[in-house]
Order: C-alpha cells, then structure tokens, then sequence
C-alpha cells in the first residue's frame, strides 16, 4: 500500500463526522492523486468526476442536515471495465466496446452508490477480463505500483494497482478464475472472491457465467468486509444470486479464531512454487497456529486436473457470450461487402489476440464431435474437484494456501507463453470450478519487495469465516511477515 494512501472506511468516517474534512474535498483529493500517478500506472481508462462530485455534495448535503451517514458515505471507489455504469462508458478493456456508454448500473455499483460510495472511474483491465496480467488490454498495460516494470495481476489489475497507488480507498474487481485474488497478492493488499451467487452479476459483462463474480479489493480485510456487505443479497434482476441472508461481515469478523481448523492441501504446496513464496506463506501458516489455529493436512486429488479444466469451461463459455459482439446491435461496426465480411472484419479488428484465442479454443471444445470429449468431460472433472472441497471442509473449517506460485513477474516476460501465463491462476482455479469463497491477503515480500499473498478458502456461503482469518491474521502481522 501507498505510504500516502492512510484514508479507511472508518477513518474516512471519523473525518466526516467530526467536520474534518468534506466528501468534496476527499474526492478532490482522489482526482489529484489520480491526476499525477495514473499517466505511468494506467489504472484507470475513464473517470466520472461529475457522477463522484454530484455523490459527494448529496453526503454534504445530508451531514449539513444532521442525518445518518450511509456505511460508506464519501468513500472513494474504482469500478472494473466489465461491470456496468450508467451513462459512463465500459469498454471491457476491448476496441469493440471502446465507445459504448450502458443504460444501467450493475446492481453492484447501485447498491454501492445506495450506501453511500463516490465512483470515482472505471479501472483498465485485461480485455473481456482474459488474462493474469493485465498486458491484455487494447488501451494498453497496467503497471505494478510496487514495481513498474512488474505486472499488477490479472484480468483486475487496474483495480488492484488504483488501490495499492492509493488512488481508491477500494475497488470492484471480478473473478472467473483467480482475477481478484491474483492482482491482489502480487500489488500486496486483500482481495476477495465471494460465493458464486452472493453477489449480483446483473450489468457484469460476460465472460464465463457458471464461473464470474463481482468482488472487493482494498486496503484493510476491514474494508473488503464492508464493501461485501453493501453489495450481497439476493437480486431479482440476477437469477443466479442466491437467496440466502448476509451478515455484518464487519462486526463479525473480530470473531476469535482460537480453535479453528486449517486445511493444508499437499498438492498446492508441490514443484513450481517460489522459494521465497513457500517461505512466506509457510511462516504465516505458523502464524496462525500462534493463534490457536489447527492445522490439518489434507489431499485434494483432483487438483492438478484444475487447469485443462477451467480452459475449456471458461473458454467455452466465453465462444458462447462473446458472439453478441458482432457489429451490428451495438459496439465497433467495420462495413464489409457482405453481412459475414462485416462480421469478420469487426471481429477481426475489434478483438485482440488472448480473446480470439480463447473464442476459438471454446469453440472447438463445443463442436460437434468434441463436444463429449472435451465440454462435457470436463464438467465431470469440475464436479469432482467441488467433491474434493465438500470433503475437505467436512474435516476443517478454512483452507490454507499461496495465492499465486510467483511474486509479481516483469511485463512483457509471459506474453509470447500463454500457458505459463496460465499456470498463474494454478492456485485459484480451483475454488473458481467450485464456487466457494476465497481471499487473498498479503503475507510479506520478497527480498526484491515484490509481494506474497495467502489464500484463505471457505465452505460455500462462509464468508464470514474466512474474513475472521483474515482479519486476525492481519491485526497478528501477518501482512508484514
């Protein structure tokens, strides 16, 4: 985290409570910083100063009134570019979408602005949210705040990179395979995975919809549990969110810890890994033991399958969704002769390089003669490996593991590689095919600097367990190991 960057959600407030600052002047502050540091981070691809400073005079507004503050009333917030943000335009990180300006807000962002929140901008992203570095974008790569020759992660890395420069208080990022969790972990701050359904997808665009979700990055586990409890809850416009009740992510976890059972899985702790990465992270699985957690070790035989099987159902949900973008309802049109020539060149110029890949090989895994070989095959590994995780939480209430194999790699490294470039997600893949809840959180750094993060896995619907780890483990110093 930016050293200039001390603003909290509890601190931020403080300050408005106790008339020591203006929500105004807080967005103000943002769009200064946002001003010097995004040229060189290129977090951020559009701001909506209008929309944040029209936010900030209505809490004015209500405090000159003597009202309650909403939970996050003047907190500054970056949106990713896949989610929806009405009258403020959405690009998915793609020149398909390069001028399109959606109707609506996602529910995420309605709920967030209900509570109060300032939406400050929409955060750069890897194009249609493919990719584990963010060097996908057709507007160009993020920089790692830490290290800008390094990578931010990916597909939410402008997310992640806007609230480690301290140039957001916090962020939505999505998830279709590690793309919170991984950004997190390598710009060192806590980044969260919800169960799939907690939060509404409506107004996410699509990349692959058994797998994607909206989720909070930030600068504190305090603040990720705050911006998850403005957001979960059941939403009609979203038949896939489920109607199962929230909690006060913030009140409960101050939770003790003392008692509870780790899982430690052999396979996630095997050949491939930094030195340095199995160094931290084993030293804050000691950590949590001073805490009085119990570790157990567990297997998860199916774990080392994750990969081919999150590539082809993900890439074979992403042919499917990815289809509506053909010139001719909305987005970039090229004229051709003929109505398939303008498809082909639309597509051709609108999509970048990871995308087609990607369209093409979820293309195949559905064709017919392939189908049951590769789509529908892969949907029984997938069952197997949310066994592996029903199992184990039979055994333990949490699951202990690195985020990512590697700290943060230089730009430009992996590009020409698309499967090293995969085998980034090798630790969050998994949870992503099950879809239980996940968070990453820092756990030191390297000799170099570069961050470490942890990942903390859950039972479905446990959120609030995971966030008491978290959370104890960053008051314990885990965050600085």
């Amino acid at each position: 985290m930016s050293a200039a960057n001390h603003w909290t959600i509890p601190k931020i407030r403080m300050a408005l409570e106790a008339k020591q600052i203006s929500a105004r002047e807080l967005t103000s502050e943002f769009f200064s910083r946002i001003e010097k540091k995004n040229p060189e981070l290129n977090a951020y691809l559009t701001l909506s100063p209008e929309r944040a400073y029209a936010q900030a005079d209505r809490i004015d507004a209500m405090r000159a009134r003597g009202e309650k503050l909403p939970a996050l009333a003047g907190v500054p917030i970056a949106i990713k570019d896949v989610i929806s943000t009405r009258g403020v335009r959405t690009t998915c990180g793609s020149r398909i979408l390069e001028n399109y300006i959606p109707p609506y807000d996602a529910t995420a962002v309605e709920r967030l602005e209900r509570a109060g929140a300032v939406i400050l901008g929409k955060a750069n992203c890897d194009e249609f949210a493919m990719g584990s570095s963010n060097e996908n974008s057709a507007y160009g790569p993020v920089r790692n705040p830490i290290a800008l020759d390094r990578v931010p992660g990916g597909s939410s890395g402008g997310s992640a990179a806007a609230v480690a420069a301290g140039l957001a208080v916090g962020a939505l990022g999505t998830e279709t395979g590690g793309s919170i969790r991984q950004p997190a972990s390598l710009c060192g701050i806590p980044g969260l995975m919800p169960t799939y359904g907690r939060v509404s997808r409506y107004g996410l665009i699509a990349f692959a919809s058994s797998l994607d979700r909206i989720g909070p990055l930030a600068t504190t586990v305090g603040d990720t549990a705050a911006l998850l409890g403005a957001m979960a809850g059941r939403d009609e416009n979203d038949s896939t969110s489920a109607n199962v009740p929230g909690s006060d992510y913030f009140e409960e976890m101050a939770k003790p810890v003392r008692g509870t059972r780790i899982g430690i899985p052999a396979e996630y702790f095997g050949e491939g890994m930094d030195a340095q990465v199995r160094s931290k992270v084993t030293a804050g699985i000691e950590l949590l033991k001073t805490l009085g957690c119990v570790p157990v070790e567990l297997r998860m035989p199916h774990t080392d399958y994750a990969i081919a099987t999150y590539y082809i159902v993900a890439t074979a949900e992403a042919s499917s969704n990815l289809a509506r973008f053909d010139g001719v309802r909305y987005g970039l049109r090229v004229k051709g002769e003929t109505l398939r020539d303008m498809y082909k060149k639309t597509r051709g110029r609108g999509f970048g390089a990871e995308v087609k890949r990607r369209i093409m090989l979820g293309t195949y895994a559905l064709s017919s003669g392939y189908y049951d070989a590769y789509y529908l095959r892969a949907q029984k590994v997938r069952a197997l490996i949310a066994q592996d995780f029903a199992r184990a939480f039979e055994q333990v209430d949490a699951i202990v593991t690195p985020t990512s194999p590697s700290p943060a790699f230089r730009l430009g490294e992996r590009t020409n590689d698309p499967l090293q470039m995969y085998l980034a997600d090798i630790y969050t893949v998994t949870g992503s095919l099950a879809g239980i809840p996940a968070i990453s959180v820092p756990c030191g750094k390297t000799s170099e600097g570069l961050p470490i993060g942890l990942q903390i896995c859950g039972p479905r619907f446990g959120e609030s367990r995971i966030l008491q780890l978290a959370h104890a483990f960053e008051q314990a110093g885990g965050f600085v190991i």
